[in-house]
């Protein structure tokens, strides 16, 4: 009997000892899963998403007009902030105004922009233009035939005249232009109407209106 109860305690204590083993095991290899960190499962937050976060929620819109005056009132700052402002701007408009006449590429238009229109505007500024006077001509005609109405059919003709100049001298200097310019640029693309026009349009400005200034005076080498 003895030995069947050791026989059998024997016989039992040895899955006891397996099962145990196998349960440390397990409890050992738990672990080595990977844990689910946090946040996952869902996507990522964008970055307009994070900012709306950090600024907190969002003002619902006003619900009168009352209301929005003084929302308007409250995020437009003080007097003295908005004369501040601006004063900023308009000193930087200055700015950019005084940089664009003084010829500066970054603040010109983009018709004006490049070496090769400034070479233009030196050729046009370099020549004393009749075609500059025609404005101020045609002023001084209008003002007399007002003044004298008798006169109209003498300042018609002059003024027919005038033109018949201003598109001779226009035609002439846009050849001169396209001339130096392709001796100049024999690569550029700009057709020659188009320079034309461009030296023809700074020609009959009077040359103290003329943007960007002239860098050169009558008569000066080019």
């Amino acid at each position: 009997m003895k030995l069947f109860r050791r026989g059998e305690s024997s016989g039992t204590d040895v899955p006891a000892d397996s099962s145990r083993a196998a349960t440390a095991t397990e409890a050992d290899a738990a672990p080595a899963k990977a844990t689910p960190t946090a946040g996952k499962g869902r996507p990522t937050p964008s970055r307009r998403e994070a900012e709306g976060r950090r600024r907190g929620p969002v003002a619902p819109p006003p619900m009168t007009a009352k209301e929005a005056r003084a929302r308007r009132k409250e995020t437009r700052g003080s007097k003295a902030d908005r004369k501040a402002a601006a004063a900023e701007r308009r000193a930087a408009a200055q700015d950019r105004r005084a940089r664009m006449l003084a010829g500066e590429d970054k603040y010109l238009l983009p018709r004006d922009r490049g070496e090769l229109r400034a070479y233009v505007r030196d050729i046009v500024d370099a020549r004393r233009n009749l075609v500059g006077l025609f404005m101020p001509m045609a002023l001084l005609l209008i003002l007399s035939m007002f003044a004298a109405p008798a006169w109209q059919s003498i300042v018609t003709l002059a003024m027919l005249v005038m033109m018949a100049f201003m598109i001779a001298e226009g035609f002439l200097l846009g050849r001169i232009v396209n001339r130096r310019v392709r001796e100049r640029f024999p690569k550029s693309t700009d057709t020659g109407f188009r320079l034309g026009w461009y030296a023809f349009v700074r020609a009959s400005q009077m040359r103290k209106m003329r943007a960007p200034k002239p860098r050169v005076g009558p008569g000066d080498a080019i």
